[in-house]
């Protein structure tokens, strides 16, 4: 397993593969890896000739107050998940490698950022798509691997990868979730046993719209109402917000049909968690 820390020694390795006709899978990550980003490593792993891992904590994404600094970090850990899952190459660039002095650069998508997790975090998916186009740009791979947890990010993602026409295959995979149920998530770390326990509460509230939905339930203020009802039970907790909204456009649907996703996102004490699910299909 090879290690790169430059940019430029990363795009030479790309160049060279591509020449060489060989396909590179991908996937970018923040490190602390979990079950949930080796499930993408395990796809990449069968769909390309190369796997590329990155690992960066990218501070364009982190807003005034929130955890940058204590986002958890195990360098050594993540490399040791990466061999068991066959990675091929593991990007590690630095802060100024990616953000040398005097950048001003950014890639925004529009619509699509101001809504949701856009309007909790302000300038979140700017420093988000910004990175992840860098990160395309520098591994050239021909598919990259996200996971279905961070929806809107897939979303957005998937825009700007058309819109650009970066050539890249944006592939989606399931949301990975503990045995009870809880998304899993490298913020996890942060509750302590009680707010773990309370977290529980996202997914039943999923569950609860299912079965209202497969109840006969299809006005989305009523689901909405007993789901944010459901969080706002535990005694740390506190939504951020609760939508039905269309899988593919995120616009906010009225009713539910089965084109509906629910999105959530809540504060378990100070630990900010995001879940959602296709309100039509069964929770696995």
């Amino acid at each position: 397993m090879q290690i790169i820390h430059s940019p430029e020694e990363m795009q030479e390795a790309a160049r060279r593969l591509s020449s060489l006709g060989k396909e590179i899978a991908f996937v970018p990550t923040m490190g602390y890896l979990h079950e949930g980003h080796l499930s993408l490593l395990r796809a990449g792993r069968k769909a390309g000739d190369v796997l590329v891992l990155s690992i960066f904590v990218n501070p364009l994404q982190f807003g005034e107050g929130e955890d940058f600094s204590a986002y958890p970090r195990d360098t050594e850990r993540d490399l040791e998940m990466a061999r068991s899952c066959g990675v091929d190459i593991v990007f590690i660039p630095t802060e100024k490698d990616l953000y040398p002095e005097g950048f001003s650069t950014g890639v925004e998508v529009e619509g699509l950022t101001a809504i949701l997790c856009g309007q909790s975090r302000p300038g979140h998916f700017r420093g988000v798509t910004t990175v992840v186009c860098k990160l395309l740009n520098l591994v050239r791979p021909d598919r990259s691997y996200f996971g279905r947890k961070d929806y809107q990010q897939l979303a957005v993602i998937r825009r700007m990868v058309t819109d650009l026409n970066l050539g890249v295959g944006i592939i989606s995979m399931p949301i990975v979730r503990e045995p009870d149920g809880l998304a899993m998530s490298s913020r996890n770390v942060y509750l302590d046993p009680d707010e773990r326990r309370q977290a529980r509460c996202l997914v039943e509230s999923i569950q609860l719209a299912r079965a209202m939905y497969k109840g006969g339930e299809l006005r989305a203020e009523e689901i909405l109402d007993r789901v944010r009802t459901r969080i706002e039970m535990e005694p740390s907790a506190r939504v951020d917000y609760a939508q039905i909204c269309h899988m593919d456009t995120l616009d906010e649907m009225e009713r539910v049909t089965e084109e509906s996703v629910l999105l959530l996102a809540a504060y378990i004490g100070s630990v900010r968690l995001i879940d959602n699910h296709r309100v039509c299909m069964e929770l696995k």
